[in-house]
């Protein structure tokens, strides 16, 4: 048997973060509402915690770990006017769409949190958001 139970799909994300000041980051995952919620409670340190990198903007999922390793380089690759087009073809209104994955965590600005300071109940298995249907991998995409 896989490393996956015998019927189970694994799937990867390709993601746009974002800031309130426009600052994009760009991922890849097997679990996405795991490291969106790691981004949103600043839990690793780093570059999106530095700039208040919180906002799910954009994601993709894929089938094959090489193929969402390709397209995250690719997006990575790309001008930024090029990936705010992407995102905005989707979503024009830059809507945070993890803004319900946790309803029991309210937004923490730098001063408030800390690494160090979260609580028992921050748990991203918790809460069990929607299934993930913003986009698929597998259409034909160029850029």
């Amino acid at each position: 048997m896989s490393a996956t139970m015998a019927g189970e799909r694994k799937s990867y994300c390709v993601y746009i973060m974002g800031s309130l000041s426009g600052t994009l980051y760009i991922g890849m995952t097997s679990n996405l509402h795991k490291r969106v919620f790691e981004h949103k409670s600043h839990r690793i340190e780093g570059f999106t915690d530095k700039y208040g990198v919180e906002r799910l903007l954009y994601w993709e999922s894929f089938d094959e770990l090489s193929k969402a390793i390709n397209r995250e380089k690719q997006l990575k690759g790309w001008r930024r006017s090029k990936k705010v087009a992407l995102i905005e073809s989707l979503n024009p209104h830059r809507v945070d769409f993890a803004r319900e994955w946790y309803p029991w965590m309210k937004p923490m600005t730098k001063q408030e949190g800390s690494r160090d300071g979260s609580t028992a109940q921050e748990d991203p298995q918790a809460c069990h958001p929607a299934p993930l249907t913003m986009t698929s991998g597998e259409k034909n995409r160029t850029g």
